[in-house]
């Protein structure tokens, strides 16, 4: 048996091919995380006198204002912990309960509707295993609260599974070109141990400098 020789030329002209071929480079995307602002970055709060305890909500003494400028200030609970700001949140805030339980006050903002209150309640819904409501069923499953020269759109869920229920109670409110979002979530019977808390939360959400 002979074996064959590729001509010179063929060999000259495979390689050549060889070096054109283009690099393959694969790239990993790695999973958003917020970031946490740097304590420099909160600006320094002058304390504000806090409403009228209601519904056994005791007020902590000091206002929170946004880190991006002119949007809204509120009065925290004084059971309420505060946690660190961060690039996706205007303020956060966990809430304590029995046997090592949590929720989650979570206060975020951005420009525009947002897709309007409609998908944004079914977003909170979803977040907590129920179906999304049709356009005409949002009516009846939020209610509406005019506090301080805003409106705000109140929403409360409760889903999960039977042996973990959770509870969601929202406030969407917009302001000016952008639409704030006031979201308490949890073990159901934590959250709903907070909603008279939460209430009177909402009630002292205003603009910078308006008196609640």
């Amino acid at each position: 048996m002979h074996t064959r020789l590729l001509p010179l030329s063929a060999v000259a002209l495979l390689l050549l091919s060889s070096c054109r071929d283009p690099k393959i480079a694969s790239y990993r995307i790695p999973k958003e995380k917020d970031s946490v602002m740097p304590a420099a970055a909160a600006p320094s709060l002058a304390p504000v006198t806090p409403p009228a305890a209601s519904a056994g909500a005791t007020m902590a003494n000091t206002a929170v204002t946004t880190a991006g400028g002119p949007g809204l200030v509120w009065t925290a609970p004084a059971h309420w912990t505060a946690k660190p700001a961060s690039a996706m949140r205007k303020g956060s805030y966990a809430i304590t309960g029995d046997s090592g339980a949590t929720a989650d006050l979570s206060i975020t903002a951005f420009p525009g509707n947002v897709g309007g209150d409609l998908a944004n309640v079914n977003r909170w819904r979803g977040q907590i295993q129920l179906p999304p409501l049709a356009e005409s069923e949002l009516a009846t499953a939020t209610t509406h609260v005019d506090s301080n020269d805003l409106h705000l759109t109140v929403a409360d869920f409760t889903g999960g599974t039977a042996a973990s229920p959770q509870r969601v109670l929202g406030a969407i409110i917009p302001v000016g070109e952008a639409t704030w979002f006031f979201k308490l979530s949890g073990p159901a019977n934590l959250v709903g141990r907070e909603q008279a808390t939460f209430a009177a939360f909402l009630k002292t959400i205003r603009a910078p400098g308006a008196t609640p």
